[in-house]
């Protein structure tokens, strides 16, 4: 921009450097589908990164010397407190980007050494995106899942680490219960995805109305089904697995490594095995790993000693994968991401061994005599199918 061009409307000479650097900065956040963008302050300098297929890369920062500008354009346009820099903020801002889209952005601020980091969440409410189709559940595990959430009552449980993709597996089962004739209500903390026809809360801890405060509250009006954003404690625990035994349909998730891990987090919290047994329906752990792309992926063999080494099933003839090249179509040979999966309904026999005290393990070896994949077996599944590479079934899983 020529130095005695004139400043948009509304806004100062002094304003159109950070504007222009913050709508390239969005527009190329949605050019590669990035899900994060990252605003960091350091001594000497300002990074800016991209989170993108869960992985975060760099991309050109602006002068160091518009940081704080930068910083203080963004709570601007989030509604935040500008002058408050001691504490963290939470706020929420639409800005138009390339293409004429609107885009919705979460923004999280947290005062640093050298300033304030700010992190910004792309809220992506494509109807789309909430599919079970397109998630990465293979025919059955789709086919459980769809049983247990077409149930009148119950309990179905999503599990995983953050960023594992569980608010997605929720909002496309929500998606397909969402009907005019059912009345649905959620509590998140925060709601990330606004959905048309669900009386969605968010938590706020500082009045009063937390989780279990809020499903109190959703009991008295009448609901059909309820979605608890995560299960922490012993008193959310305990009045999701009550309403589900009075004809309440209830999805939640929990924070375990997989779904027989959560039969003894709950009783570790304090919930009785007979009660367990009498609301849980389905668990489904999940991982995220990036899909390779499909222009340029190579297969390889694998050696019998790798198949050893990572125990891998042994085949008489090597199993063929493929690996991440790299070309003009993707980023270091991967294109987009995609689930794997562990769903185990409750079977009887899963039953009997959680009211007899039986052990994690022992949960998991029935699990695994009923044919439930691990979330490794699921993860070579896709591996074997081209979909994702060993390396990042590797990284997400364990034995």
């Amino acid at each position: 921009m020529a130095k005695d061009a004139p400043a948009p409307a509304g806004l100062t000479a002094e304003d159109v450097p950070v504007v222009l650097y913050l709508q390239q900065a969005l527009d190329q956040a949605v050019a590669l589908r990035a899900s994060d963008l990252h605003f960091e302050p350091f001594e000497q300098h300002y990074r800016v990164r991209l989170r993108v297929d869960g992985q975060l890369r760099e991309i050109a920062p602006p002068p160091f010397t518009l940081k704080d500008q930068l910083g203080s354009r963004i709570k601007v346009l989030s509604r935040l407190d500008i002058a408050e820099k001691r504490l963290p903020q939470d706020g929420r801002m639409q800005v138009q980007v390339a293409g004429a889209k609107r885009l919705d952005l979460r923004v999280s601020t947290l005062p640093t050494l050298f300033g304030e980091k700010l992190v910004m969440r792309v809220l992506d409410g494509n109807a789309a995106h909430f599919n079970l189709d397109t998630l990465g559940y293979n025919a059955l595990q789709k086919n459980n899942l769809l049983r247990a959430i077409q149930k009148p009552h119950g309990l179905v449980l999503v599990t995983g680490p953050t960023g594992s993709g569980k608010t997605q597996s929720l909002y496309a089962c929500l998606n397909l219960l969402n009907t005019p004739d059912v009345n649905i209500a959620t509590v998140e903390d925060p709601s990330e995805i606004q959905l048309p026809g669900v009386n969605q809360v968010n938590v706020h801890d500082k009045v009063g109305l937390g989780f279990s405060a809020a499903l109190r509250a959703f009991l008295r009006q009448d609901p059909d089904i309820l979605m608890v954003g995560e299960i922490r404690d012993h008193e959310t625990a305990d009045i999701a697995i009550k309403a589900s035994q009075t004809g309440h349909l209830v999805l939640s998730s929990l924070h375990t490594n997989d779904a027989p891990s959560s039969l003894t987090r709950l009783r570790n919290m304090g919930i009785a095995p007979y009660n367990i047994v009498s609301s849980v329906s389905l668990i489904s752990a999940q991982r995220l790993v990036r899909r390779l792309c499909v222009h340029c992926r190579q297969a390889v063999q694998v050696s019998q000693e790798t198949q050893q080494e990572f125990e891998l099933p042994m085949t008489p003839e090597p199993p063929v994968f493929y690996a991440a090249k790299g070309c003009a179509q993707c980023h270091k040979g991967y294109w987009g991401r995609v689930g794997i999966f562990q769903v185990m309904p409750l079977s009887q026999a899963l039953q009997d061994l959680l009211l007899s005290d039986a052990s994690q393990a022992q949960l998991s070896m029935q699990a695994q005599r009923e044919g439930v994949l691990s979330l490794r077996q699921s993860g070579l599944q896709k591996a074997l199918q081209g979909i994702t590479s060993l390396e990042e079934v590797l990284a997400a899983t364990s034995v």
